[in-house]
């Protein structure tokens, strides 16, 4: 077996700026009376702040320094949605401590073209997720967790090598009572080497059966299992901005983050998305909402970034934005597709597809929408509106436009027949229509083709009955 890990230092920080970079000094800390630093961005040591410094002192470097209180919770379900992202690449991934993820990729190398391009790719998706972590590939779970918790991001496939690369790993990696880290420091036990060397039967006696298991289980001497992650049937992220914001473009990189990340937790499940729901948090006014909605499954990151631009353009929000909120509230199994050297029917359906989608982002659902038939005579009623894609028209044997008029429209006429600009020919018909009686909105009409002297082809009818007069009701393209 193979283990990753991914580990994530200074978590509190990285979700501080994971919305979008701050130019001012900006700190992390724990919170309290005399709070401390816990980690603090590029700027922040440029004012020789450092951590541990406390707050109060960091202030006297700079008053405009910016504090965020460390918040174990959204560090949690930080690491909640990476592992959901984590699944794309393998199924057998646990959470560690509150800062690391461990994946077992031994099954799945192939897949991805070796471990090489394969923590490539890692390092590049975490970083557009906007997160800094180390990587290290080891035999065994918890050899990996050490080797990224010390900062290491090596690659030892070989278990053998295990003692030797651990060996001169500090004591403090381990997951162990502070206490008896300190007792093995004083007798001058500082590194996992000097303390594999001491006799097995006093260590146990001394310091409990724990420490000997925890480094027997980094050398791959006793079995380490691993309780699996299990990913929710929906997506759901959350992501706070570093200050209030109006502008589109910056809502937009947060929110491509957030995508990103829904991506994974989707390719994981091979499905789509077919509504999506951008929630904007804002200080002193209630949540908008924007809802987006597909008519066919999709989790490619360019597409649903370029409808959610099309719908944030077109609305009007009443506060700045202090946090954004993804939910992919419906999913669908997304089909998969042959790869031809030439464009085929599949490719022309995504290309038609992918216009509805913009329409439909740019305009509004309502107003994009598909035409299905409907048993009636009446041309009025014999069509309803439908999703986009879901029940196209049939074929009808009877030549009809497909452009009708909201209302027939009057036209002058004479002993000769109708007119407009001229003298109308009739080319076909007639076509007589007589129905509706059982709802009160009857009709008694004979419909004719025309054309005018102009050559534009019309569809016409001379009304029967008491109301007698000719009218146009479609036009032929």
């Amino acid at each position: 077996m193979l283990w990753t890990c991914l580990h994530l230092p200074d978590l509190s920080l990285q979700l501080a700026l994971r919305a979008g970079d701050v130019a001012q000094a900006l700190v992390t800390t724990q919170g309290g009376q005399r709070p401390q630093v816990l980690s603090c961005n590029a700027e922040a040591l440029r004012c020789g702040i450092r951590p541990g410094m406390l707050v109060s002192a960091a202030l006297a470097l700079t008053p405009r320094l910016i504090e965020r209180t460390r918040d174990p919770r959204a560090e949690a379900q930080a690491l909640h949605s990476l592992a959901q992202w984590a699944g794309q690449f393998t199924p057998d991934l646990a959470l560690q401590s509150d800062r690391a993820l461990l994946l077992e990729v031994e099954n799945c190398l192939r897949l991805f073209g070796g471990l090489r391009t394969l923590t490539t790719r890692l390092q590049n998706e975490l970083e557009a997720l906007g997160y800094r972590a180390t990587i290290a590939h080891a035999p065994t779970p918890t050899a990996a967790w050490l080797f990224a918790q010390a900062g290491i991001a090596t690659t030892l496939r070989d278990r053998h090598e295990l003692k030797r690369a651990l060996s001169p790993l500090p004591l403090g990696l381990l997951h162990q009572p502070r206490d008896v880290v300190e007792k093995l420091e004083q007798m001058g036990i500082r590194t996992i080497g000097e303390c594999l060397k001491l006799p097995r039967d006093g260590l146990s006696r001394r310091f409990g059966q724990a420490l000997l298991n925890e480094m027997d289980r980094a050398l791959g001497r006793i079995p380490d299992p691993r309780p699996s992650f299990v990913a929710p049937t929906t997506y759901e992220g959350r992501l706070p901005l570093p200050s209030p914001i109006l502008e589109v473009e910056a809502m937009l990189f947060a929110t491509k983050r957030l995508v990103m990340e829904m991506t994974g937790f989707l390719t994981r499940r091979e499905a789509g998305v077919t509504l999506l729901k951008l929630d904007l948090w804002h200080e002193d006014e209630p949540p908008t909402h924007v809802d987006l909605r597909l008519t066919l499954p999709s989790r490619d990151p360019a597409t649903l970034l370029q409808l959610l631009r099309e719908r944030l353009t077109h609305i009007t929000l009443k506060a700045r934005v202090e946090v954004i909120g993804l939910r992919a509230d419906e999913i669908a199994p997304l089909a998969g597709r042959n790869l031809t050297l030439f464009p085929d029917e599949q490719d022309e359906a995504e290309e038609r597809q992918r216009l509805i989608e913009h329409l439909r982002a740019r305009l509004g659902v309502e107003k994009v929408h598909s035409v299905a038939t409907f048993p009636d005579h009446r041309p009025e009623f014999a069509y309803r509106s439908c999703e986009p894609g879901k029940s196209p028209v049939e074929a009808c044997a009877l030549k009809r436009p497909l452009w009708l008029l909201q209302q027939p429209r009057p036209l002058p006429w004479d002993e000769a027949g109708p007119r407009l600009d001229g003298p109308l020919t009739l080319t076909a018909g007639p076509e007589r229509i007589e129905s509706g009686w059982w709802d009160g909105r009857d009709i008694r009409r004979d419909y004719f083709t025309a054309r005018t002297t102009r050559g534009q082809t019309l569809w016409v009818f001379r009304e029967r009955g008491p109301a007698q007069g000719w009218y146009v009701h479609g036009l032929f393209g």
